[in-house]
């Protein structure tokens, strides 16, 4: 990082704190300012990916509008059926089939999505890993199962992101270990609203949000104010632990309430500590704020299964990234770029 790097990155974070991120009363499930007020702007969703995206632009021209809502949408179920784990036809559900046999010739797009998730991986020790799978695909959140202590011992050797070897040359992936599956649900999301903000900025639009679940970009303002997002509370529907308000930023909010069953007092979740095969415990909920939505979707994961204290350690390290973590018993920390102003 240059010095001119590190000096706009504290200049982000002292906007953050002048703009009221340090306001921290209330997070929500969705997003506040997105309406119709105005029939320019326009906007769609769809149930995709295993939650609900979305994307809200400003259009001077309606007709282009409607066009560029539908090419968001149409980015969005371009890369869930390249992605998703479960179409058998997706190219990554092609990856865990035959990886372990033979390296397989892949998109630019996934090779370089992988290189991502292998990068974090290295960022945080094996905090992030996309070969978490290897043990995840044995839970089934909808129909309550969840597979015996036995189980995970046995596929535990195969998660590690070290077994997934890239090859630059050849644009390939191999597994260097039979049994490896590959999951990119803790990068995805963020991955497509990014992608869905470049094609509208490449197409001129300067005001716009994209969301993919807990995952939200927003191109510039809300026309003269910011977008206002909010966290939602991880125990209380329809309440929000705070609210922020976002100019040309992601954020992404992981938690334990997203896909879940609870058995015998303990909640089943999503979101597995590579150590261990099972659900984190500990964290309710981590959101994440900085410039790029691939990279708040993984952190978000990140910190998670980090934990509070390590989490916000690596935080702390990533000059233009922010976090507000939610603990087990509720309490609320977050990163110093969030820290209240002097009134």
């Amino acid at each position: 990082m240059t010095a001119d790097d590190r000096i706009r990155c504290r200049q982000r974070r002292e906007q953050r704190r002048s703009s009221g991120f340090g306001a921290l009363c209330a997070v929500f499930v969705g997003v506040v300012g997105a309406s119709a007020a105005h029939a320019e702007w326009l906007g769609d969703s769809l149930d995709l990916m295993g939650t609900r995206v979305s994307v809200d632009l400003w259009a001077d021209d309606e007709a282009r509008g409607r066009a560029l809502v539908a090419a968001v949408l149409d980015e969005y179920r371009r890369i869930d059926a390249a992605m998703s784990t479960y179409k058998n036809t997706s190219e990554l559900s092609l990856v865990n089939r035959e990886a372990s046999d033979r390296p397989i010739s892949i998109s630019a797009e996934l090779f370089e999505l992988v290189e991502d998730a292998l990068e974090l991986s290295m960022l945080s020790a094996g905090a992030f890993d996309i070969t978490y799978e290897s043990v995840g695909y044995l839970y089934d959140f909808r129909a309550r199962n969840r597979p015996s202590r036995t189980e995970i011992d046995t596929r535990l050797g195969t998660i590690d992101y070290r077994l997934v070897v890239l090859e630059e040359a050849s644009r390939s992936i191999r597994f260097a270990r039979p049994g490896v599956r590959v999951n990119l649900g803790g990068i995805a999301k963020g991955h497509a609203v990014e992608r869905g903000a470049a094609l509208l900025r490449n197409s001129g639009i300067r005001h716009a949000m994209l969301t993919a679940g807990g995952d939200t970009r927003v191109l510039g303002d809300r026309r003269g104010r910011p977008w206002l997002v909010g966290i939602r509370h991880p125990r209380l529907d329809d309440e929000i632990v705070t609210r922020l308000p976002l100019i040309d930023e992601a954020i992404s909010t992981s938690g334990d309430y997203e896909r879940f069953f609870e058995e015998d007092g303990r909640r089943y979740h999503h979101i597995i500590d590579p150590a261990t095969g099972e659900p984190t415990e500990g964290i309710l909920s981590v959101t994440i704020i900085g410039p790029d939505a691939t990279m708040t979707d993984g952190l978000s994961t990140t910190v998670f299964v980090l934990g509070a204290e390590d989490g916000l350690a690596l935080i702390e390290s990533l000059a233009e990234y922010e976090a507000i973590v939610v603990d087990a018993s509720g309490r609320l920390s977050y990163s110093s770029g969030l820290e209240p102003g002097d009134d």
